[in-house]
């Protein structure tokens, strides 16, 4: 008699049978190994979650609107929330926006897997970083997208490649579906774009009609440096669809995230949010909008920049410390944000040096995990915002013994 695994593989769906599992989400079972220090995780610091508050608010929205925080809701989100948020971006970022232009969702990962759902049958070509965020890689394979890499330097994602790929494509009369960017403190390189190629990636979708997809869950951690425009509040054409998390300046678990795209865009996000998942938690986006209405976000973003802003200046110094010297060994100098890039000398091989790192109780995220084509086998992501500082210190020590050793 036949078992379920057995007759599976005709019934999977192609698209199931292209998905991964996260390779990041895999390495993390290694850091579960007793004394081993991670920079795997792009995980913020639990110790400063705003527990104590949320114990208060949580009751008060119980108290003053249980039944409606239980209940389903508006698929849009909480139109208090949605309120706020309107607010603050128009003040902070300068956006010409209004409600209609924001849907609550859960997560931003939730509005990747969306924008993937309305714009990628197989096949279609999108544009994105080598490297690029993990989760919008996956989201988007699991649509069967064509991946086309664009090289991410110190100045962020590289504007006249993109415009390079836009003439060749447009000549084969076939569009780009859409760009992925982040353009402020990238995961996994710390990079910031530059407004010179912001200016000109905008420029380019409005020459070869296609979008941009912004992702922006960094842009309130900076540590130092002037911020540039976003690509979505400068955009006035409606090219732009920008996405926002409470989950970096906040907190992850309640899952709540913001995307703000074209009123004529919007419904068809509307509808695809109803067939994943009809609403995102009324109850989580009431605490959220409390922790907001009592003004108690923008100190605790305040907070969590402080303490990140030193971590990450532990590790700096910890590297230029105690890594080989002249060896080519090259990372990243964050701005904000939770994560630095190290480049190692091309004949090494940084997931072949995992198992010899976990042996020296340190772990790290390999760079080919953020290529969809699998490059960038020398080069690693370290994450400073969860590690102590000690952790941080110490995990450096070894990694840099580790890496002389192989030297």
């Amino acid at each position: 008699m036949k078992k379920v695994a057995d007759i599976l593989p005709g019934l999977l769906s192609d698209s199931s049978k292209v998905l991964k599992r996260s390779e990041i989400r895999e390495l993390l079972k290694f850091t579960r190994q007793p004394g081993v220090i991670s920079f795997a995780g792009g995980l913020p610091y639990p110790g400063l979650f705003p527990v104590d508050e949320l114990k208060d608010i949580t009751n008060t929205v119980l108290e003053r609107e249980g039944p409606q925080a239980l209940q389903y809701g508006p698929t849009e989100g909480d139109e208090r929330l949605i309120e706020f948020i309107v607010n603050w971006m128009r003040e902070d970022e300068k956006a010409e926006i209004d409600k209609e232009n924001i849907m609550i969702v859960s997560g931003s990962q939730q509005a990747l897997d969306l924008i993937g759902r309305i714009f990628i049958d197989p096949g279609d070509p999108i544009i994105v970083g080598l490297p690029s965020y993990v989760g919008a890689l996956q989201a988007f394979n699991s649509y069967r997208a064509n991946f086309i890499g664009v090289p991410v330097d110190k100045e962020g994602m590289n504007s006249d490649r993109v415009e390079e790929i836009l003439k060749e494509y447009s000549k084969k009369e076939k569009n780009i579906k859409f760009i992925y960017v982040v353009p402020d403190f990238q995961n996994p390189a710390g990079v910031t774009m530059t407004l010179e190629r912001r200016e000109k990636l905008l420029d380019l979708c409005y020459e070869f009609e296609t979008i941009i997809v912004e992702d922006s869950p960094y842009r309130e951690l900076r540590f130092e440096g002037q911020s540039a425009p976003m690509i979505g509040a400068m955009d006035k054409r409606g090219y732009a669809f920008t996405l926002h998390t409470f989950s970096k300046i906040f907190s992850p678990g309640p899952r709540i995230g913001w995307i703000i795209a074209n009123k004529a865009i919007m419904d068809k996000i509307i509808m695809a949010k109803q067939a994943a998942d009809l609403c995102t938690s009324p109850f989580s986006q009431a605490v959220v909008y409390e922790f907001c209405r009592r003004g108690l976000l923008e100190p605790h973003i305040k907070k969590i920049v402080n303490a990140y802003r030193k971590k990450r200046d532990i590790m700096l110094q910890a590297l230029e410390d105690y890594m080989p010297k002249d060896a080519g060994i090259d990372w990243t100098h964050p701005q904000g944000g939770l994560f630095l890039w190290i480049t190692l000398p091309e004949h090494l091989d940084a997931e072949e040096l995992f198992p010899r790192a976990v042996d020296k109780k340190v772990a790290y995220v390999m760079g080919s995990a953020f290529h969809f084509d699998g490059s960038g086998k020398n080069t690693l992501r370290l994450n400073f915002s969860y590690p102590s500082e000690e952790q941080i210190d110490e995990g450096i020590k070894r990694l840099a013994d580790l890496f002389r050793e192989v030297m």
